[in-house]
């Protein structure tokens, strides 16, 4: 009997959510720039592999239900949001506001059941998806507030404000258990730290523009605020993958990519409400930096899609805990602090009978 074979996106664990959110946002950053033709190259093939994912997604909640539940409350899930939001802005950038708000409605209805499952299994010491999140209810307050400028209903406005604040929340609470030790040892994802504060800076900038007086002050001054605290992290991370590189592909690398271009956006935005050129100028050289990071993440994933240090390519890559620190993963209950349930321990074997010698 012939083993079938599942096609390779069939493979894909959650995180391959963030290829679509890198691709996403670098057809933004394009758009903003006026590099019109790239940006809808970059939004065709977010939106072909977005709708690889989907299909992937449903197939996997219709066929291999065990599979679907054991992902669905890992981190990496919420990519299935961000992504969506990510993508419906730059369809809203594009003029079609009918198709952008159906992907917000869909981003809304799978934020509250994939939020709370994550949040349930939340620990202690978690790597850097623990800031996706962030990222997913940011991405919501992005769309959203995207929608009410172009005339959707000012309702989505104050939406987007009240995401804006839970996801700086949920920033604080991912903050506290993030494992420091991840921005030396991690695979790529440590970097969603820095990407959660800038799609952050990027949500306040557009709702600067929807209000005017003190309102509008008050979020102009987050957003400069939000943006300085992303570039210094991003700083930070830069300097630690230059004194520790990680030179290997990981699937984990879409999630430095991501963060990277939306700083890069983020600080386009924030040029554009705050009159301040030199962010507009620091926004560009950070896309450039962007989209060669992004070609070579995707000559990787061409090559090995799934790849992962240890040859744990699978779905169960977060369920089982692994991760790219051998040492942590040999630590005593490692699986917990990276959101994944340890298995239950095995009994101790029963003592051997005693000789005839100790039964005298």
């Amino acid at each position: 009997m012939k083993r079938q074979v599942n096609p390779w996106w069939a493979e894909l664990p959650p995180a391959a959510g963030a290829a679509v959110m890198a691709t996403a946002i670098i057809s933004i950053g394009l758009h903003l720039t006026g590099h019109e033709t790239p940006s809808r190259v970059g939004l065709v093939i977010a939106a072909l592999l977005w709708l690889l994912l989907a299909w992937d997604f449903v197939a996997r909640l219709l066929g291999n239900r065990t599979r679907w539940e054991g992902e669905a409350d890992t981190p990496p899930a919420l990519t299935a949001v961000a992504a969506t939001t990510v993508l419906g802005t730059r369809l809203s950038a594009l003029g079609w506001q009918g198709p952008a708000a159906a992907l917000l409605t869909l981003g809304a209805v799978l934020w509250p059941g994939l939020l709370m499952a994550v949040v349930r299994h939340w620990r202690r010491r978690m790597p850097g998806v623990a800031f996706l999140v962030c990222v997913a209810t940011q991405g919501l307050a992005v769309l959203a507030a995207t929608l009410s400028s172009a005339g959707a209903g000012e309702w989505l406005g104050w939406g987007a404000v009240a995401a804006l604040g839970l996801g700086l929340f949920l920033y604080a609470e991912a903050l506290v258990r993030f494992d420091f030790r991840q921005v030396r040892d991690g695979a790529g994802d440590q970097w969603i730290g820095g990407g959660a504060l800038a799609i952050s800076a990027l949500a306040a900038s557009k709702l600067a523009l929807l209000w005017a007086g003190a309102a509008h002050t008050a979020l102009r001054t987050t957003a400069l605020v939000l943006l300085g605290l992303n570039l210094t992290a991003c700083a930070v991370l830069l300097l630690a993958e230059a004194r520790w590189p990680r030179p290997r592909y990981d699937i984990r690398r879409w999630s430095t990519v991501f963060p990277l271009g939306m700083t890069a956006v983020a600080s386009l935005s924030v040029s554009a409400t705050t009159g301040i050129a030199w962010l507009h100028t620091l926004g560009v050289a950070l896309l450039r930096i962007a989209l060669a990071t992004w070609l070579l993440v995707l000559a990787g994933f061409a090559r090995k899609p799934g790849q992962v240090p240890g040859g744990a390519g699978q779905a169960g890559l977060w369920r089982s805990g692994r991760h790219s620190n051998p040492v942590q993963e040999q630590r005593p209950g490692a699986t917990w602090r990276h959101g994944a349930r340890p298995a239950p321990a095995a009994p101790d074997p029963k003592p051997p009978p005693p000789t005839p010698h100790a039964q005298r």
